[in-house]
């Protein structure tokens, strides 16, 4: 009984946060149940970590990095051409027309100030006008109101990053239970400091601790499992323990 009326009063909580728009009243660990759950209601990896808090306007949101449009492309056999590309008074607008596997379509546009801007600074902030506007139009048809990383420079100073860094044992639990995974190494759940995480494969660094390995070369290792976790194999649940514990490490190291 206990039980179920904790899960209630979360489910209330959870309900009145979203109304509000704003996730800080959520504690480390609902952040990381909430961000599964959006992943799980796309068919998104969370272990690749799509999705990255921010502060802005006095609210805690979600925006969506690139592996997530990424994935949408991919999950939901996106496909996107450019329709357009003009320059409005010192603006570069690209459109985009984004059409899914069903035939529905939908259309977004990027765009960028290149006033003033000459060579290559011209031509990187026209590419980011055409990275928007795909980005966008993914976000959209896919039902997903975000905020895309492209846009964060554009919002004012007030506008800041927020690191989650819940218990690993409970981040991991949640990953666990996103996957609908049997169970998690008890090894694992002992943990309190993803420092201590002991790597249980690879050859070069099976046995050794994350503190004990250099931040580059982990830092290396963790991109190429995330390389694997979105081939057909996939990632065996000791890989996906390490890459938690390894975020949550590196987490800390970068402030």
């Amino acid at each position: 009984m206990n039980k179920l009326t904790a899960t209630n009063a979360q489910a209330k909580k959870l309900d009145l946060v979203l109304m509000k728009g704003d996730l800080s009243q959520l504690t480390p660990e609902e952040m990381v149940s909430y961000n599964n759950s959006v992943c799980a209601s796309v068919g998104l990896n969370p272990l690749t970590r799509p999705f990255e808090f921010i502060k802005l306007n006095g609210k805690l949101v979600l925006y969506a990095k690139r592996d997530a449009t990424d994935q949408l492309r991919k999950v939901h056999s996106v496909s996107i051409k450019i329709t357009g590309r003009e320059i409005l008074e010192g603006i570069y607008v690209v459109t985009a027309l984004a059409k899914d596997a069903t035939g529905r379509e939908d259309e977004s546009t990027g765009a960028v100030s290149i006033d003033g801007l000459k060579g290559e600074n011209r031509a990187n902030a026209m590419l980011k006008a055409e990275t928007k506007a795909k980005r966008r139009v993914t976000l959209s048809i896919c039902g997903l109101g975000l905020l895309d990383e492209t846009e964060i420079d554009s919002i004012p100073n007030e506008a800041k990053q927020v690191v989650v860094q819940p218990k690993i044992a409970e981040a991991v639990k949640q990953i666990a239970q996103a996957e609908e995974a049997d169970m998690v190494s008890e090894d694992i759940l002992e943990e309190s400091d993803p420092a201590d995480y002991v790597i249980t494969f690879g050859k070069k660094l099976k046995g050794k601790k994350l503190k004990e390995v250099k931040k580059d070369e982990l830092e290396s290792f963790c991109n190429w499992l995330r390389e694997q976790s979105n081939s057909e194999k996939g990632l065996s649940q000791n890989a996906s323990e390490m890459l938690t514990a390894s975020d949550a490490y590196l987490s800390m190291l970068n402030g």
